[in-house]
């Protein structure tokens, strides 16, 4: 079985944040930084190349694959900002309503600028994202 290619690194997240090229993304990135930081309490680490993470749980998949991934997390891709709702939208309908520009995958919000979107409003989000991983990994 293939290990998970996403994992902890000790490289700086801020080495990684300000070699960004794009100059908004990496504002928004060293933005998303200090906002993660003190939603969560936690020391961000970079996963993989590119993702910055806060805390971490374990899974376990029916076929048997595992790993470990963070409790909430972003990452300043070329495209968009992307910042990692680890539970899904389900939940979360009268946030991303009232959030403002952005589109939605099975676990990612892209944002293309944080400008976009209100910012209590994202923050608020990704506390209940990050509490909801927090509990239901206990």
């Amino acid at each position: 079985m293939s290990e998970n290619k996403i994992r902890p690194t000790d490289q700086s997240v801020l080495d990684f944040l300000n070699s960004v090229e794009n100059k908004t993304r990496r504002e928004d990135g060293l933005a998303m930084l200090e906002m993660m930081e003190e939603i969560t309490g936690e020391e961000a680490v970079l996963w993989g190349s590119s993702i910055v993470g806060f805390g971490s749980y374990h899974y376990v998949y029916e076929s048997g694959r595992e790993g470990d991934m963070p409790l909430a997390g972003f990452s300043p891709r070329k495209q968009s900002m992307t910042v990692y709702i680890m539970p899904g939208f389900d939940e979360y309908d009268e946030q991303l309503a009232e959030l403002g520009k952005h589109k939605i995958g099975k676990a990612c919000l892209y944002i293309n600028k944080l400008a976009d979107v209100d910012e209590e409003v994202l923050r608020r989000l990704i506390a209940s994202s990050y509490e909801h991983m927090k509990e239901s990994n206990r």
